[in-house]
């Protein structure tokens, strides 16, 4: 039985690796330290004797511990990833935690790769691209990021994870590849996230007003977490990702204000759509070109955003 071990495991994203990987009948091991996750989303795993638990700050020394995993596979998905500076789980509240996990923390995680030979995956972002000058965006665009902006401990932490990830393969021969992760979404997110479906779907079931920032006619793209999961599987077990830099995200490219619609009929809400002042830095775009996905690994989205939007909002309703 091959053993992975999940960075921020106990994330939204990493919550439901765990889940899939035990199902694949992987043993997995989440290394996790709260400061934006939520134990209750690996709580029930806790049980299941192919799964531990070690509560810790990869920014940080690794403990023995974690040596002792000796995993075949690695995910680095540790990061506070929500731009609302109003939520407290925000990387705006975090902003030290946050770029030294994207720093320190991958440099420890590479490090640990390659003692142990184990694949790596660092979890990037779209935000790399910053507010981008191209539609759809490719791997091989560098972006435009402000490099001392509010939203730069996250951009520009991405920015420096990928760099020393590429400086891992070139220099050690690690086996690493990089994920740029496009908005996802779906159970388990937190209602005080602060992102865009979850904020809406939580106003709308509420009956507070929907919350748009700036017109609403920026753009987004919306992937349902199965989807990212299944594409985040694929990019790390396949050899032919190794150096790699890919995009995983849905193409299917809305507007903020048209989400904010959707969200209003589905969940029948008498919610009223309200406008504030657009953050600093709020990109005016996010598409991903995915035919490098398509080509090395066989990968695009199947969840359609009806369909996604349906489980989230039942999810919200009962959680």
């Amino acid at each position: 039985m091959d053993k992975v071990l999940i960075a921020g495991g106990a994330g939204f994203i990493g919550s439901h690796l765990c889940e899939s990987l035990l199902t694949d009948g992987y043993s997995v091991t989440c290394v996790d330290n709260f400061i934006t996750s939520d134990e209750k989303n690996i709580a029930h795993l806790l049980g299941n004797k192919n799964f531990s638990l070690i509560s810790h700050d990869v920014s940080t020394q690794l403990p023995r511990e974690v040596f002792a995993q000796n995993p075949k596979y690695i995910f680095h998905l540790a990061s506070p990833a929500s731009p609302n500076k109003k939520s407290k789980r925000s990387y705006i509240a975090y902003p030290i935690e946050t770029l030294l996990v994207n720093s320190v923390g991958t440099y420890n995680l590479l490090e640990f790769a390659k003692k142990v030979d184990a694949g790596f995956l660092f979890a990037s972002s779209s935000e790399v691209y910053g507010d981008p000058s191209i539609f759809p965006q490719k791997e091989d665009y560098f972006g435009n990021v402000n490099p001392n902006g509010i939203r730069s401990v996250y951009d520009e932490g991405k920015r420096f994870g990928e760099a020393i990830t590429m400086a891992y393969v070139r220099k050690h021969n690690v086996d690493t590849r990089i994920v740029r992760i496009f908005n996802t979404y779906g159970p388990k997110m937190q209602k005080d996230d602060g992102r865009v479906v979850s904020n809406f779907i939580t106003q709308a079931i509420d009956g507070s007003p929907l919350t748009i920032y700036g017109e609403g006619k920026q753009t987004r793209s919306f992937c349902f977490v199965s989807d990212m999961i299944a594409g985040l599987k694929k990019a790390l077990f396949s050899k032919e990702t190794k150096g790699e830099v890919m995009n995983l995200g849905n193409p299917d490219e809305r507007k903020i204000s048209e989400i904010a619609t959707i969200i209003k009929e589905m969940t029948k809400s008498s919610s009223e759509i309200v406008f504030e002042q657009l953050p600093e830095d709020d990109p005016r775009g996010r598409r991903p070109d995915i035919s490098k996905a398509k080509a090395l690994i066989g990968w695009e989205p199947k969840v359609t955003l009806k369909e996604g939007l349906e489980r989230t909002i039942e999810y919200f309703r009962t959680a």
